[in-house]
């Protein structure tokens, strides 16, 4: 038995964010900013034996091409040359995201397929290939999101683990193997994500305590192969572990460097792989349903989206975007062609879908009806001509 590891890294900033912090908070933007940094520097220095996935959303990508936050952040980190690193390196796999980083079961079906498109071109743009795996915003998943993740290019997608049903298999499935999930004439590759582990790569561990826990665990779980695939994901800046100045003691000195350094002598249990790599050479271990859920953030479980949706003001808020949203589409539908004023509704209406506004409970909704309010008014003007 092989065990194989790929280990990923999400990466988002809401709109705005980047040079919010510029301005009012320089030692949280310093320390982001190094975090995005560090990833790219640590890949190029293990090259022969390092295989990561960092998702970018498409509003963090957009952030970096400004060329005012370039100039804000150059005192710390040069973005361009940041952002040519990811591009040279070929052992990072991108992964994509959602553009605004929305949850896509909480957003109108209407808007999937340009929150997709958009999110998977810019990422196309920046680092000149496309992603080939998808990671949904907060690990918001449903079934239904299969045909639009392959109408948009997609072949495999990062699920939590825990949401995972394998048809016909016994009450413990394989949470270290791929699936097929297949919905409305569409077929995807799941790949489910270790929540244990992913918990621990959030917070702190060291490779020693990685190996013991990988060959304790994965014996454990049924296999549905020879070979086993344990995927752990986590926020790449967030937290005093990852945002840790010297790299000594956070992440990548701590755990990332000595887990490459016993890969690169041989004496590890486990292999870092690229998921697209382990895939070409692995079948699906069968078809799966996926459950409706995300990941476990805060102090809620993932079974539901409690975290996002949990509070009247925050369920009034969706249906305000549901209905700003159902306004641009029959506009559109109505007039048949996209004036300026219907381009920047369509802008706001998707830039209100991210996700950061609903996270933070009632405190950030504000932010959502500014951008809904403006979408207003340009819908108004439409309606008017």
């Amino acid at each position: 038995m092989t065990i194989y590891h790929a280990l990923g890294l999400h990466m988002h900033q809401p709109p705005g964010n980047l040079r919010l912090l510029a301005e009012r908070e320089e030692w949280e933007a310093q320390q982001i900013i190094r975090c995005y940094e560090r990833a790219a520097r640590y890949a190029h220095r293990f090259s022969d034996v390092a295989r990561l996935h960092v998702g970018f959303s498409g509003i963090l990508l957009e952030q970096f091409r400004d060329p005012q936050i370039v100039d804000m952040y150059r005192r710390w980190v040069d973005i361009p040359a940041m952002l040519d690193s990811y591009r040279t390196a070929q052992n990072i796999e991108l992964i994509g995201m959602g553009y605004y980083h929305p949850i896509f079961p909480l957003i109108p079906v209407e808007d999937w397929d340009e929150q997709l498109a958009r999110g998977r071109q810019i990422m196309q743009d920046t680092f000149g290939r496309a992603p080939r795996g998808f990671w949904p915003s907060e690990m918001a998943f449903c079934m239904e999101m299969v045909p639009a993740l392959r109408k948009a290019g997609y072949e495999y997608v990062v699920v939590d683990s825990v949401h995972v049903k394998p048809e016909g298999s016994p009450e413990r499935p394989d949470i270290y193997a791929p699936y097929t999930a297949s919905y409305g004439g569409a077929s995807i590759t799941v790949v489910p994500r270790d929540r244990d582990l992913s918990n621990a790569q959030e917070s702190g561990l060291d490779s020693g305590w990685f190996a013991g826990e990988v060959t304790r665990k994965v014996p454990l779980v049924p296999a549905a192969g020879p070979d086993r695939l344990v995927a752990t994901w986590s926020d790449g800046e967030n937290g005093g572990w990852f945002r840790q100045m010297d790299e000594g003691s956070g992440f990548f000195g701590h755990y990332f460097t000595p887990y490459m350094m016993r890969v690169r002598s041989g004496d590890y249990p486990v292999r870092p792989v690229h998921i697209s790599e382990f895939l070409a050479g692995h079948q699906a271990a069968g078809q799966a349903h996926v459950q409706t859920g995300a990941w476990n953030v805060g102090s809620t479980s993932g079974y539901d989206f409690t975290q996002w949706a949990g509070s009247e003001a925050q369920r009034k808020a969706i249906s305000e975007v549901f209905d700003v949203s159902s306004q641009y589409w029959s506009l559109m539908r109505q007039k048949g062609a996209s004036s300026e004023d219907l381009r920047e509704a369509r802008k706001l209406v998707l830039q209100s879908e991210t996700s950061c506004y609903l996270f933070w409970g009632d405190s950030w909704i504000p932010k959502l009806y500014e951008l809904t309010s403006a979408a207003r008014e340009r819908l108004r003007r439409v309606q008017a001509q």
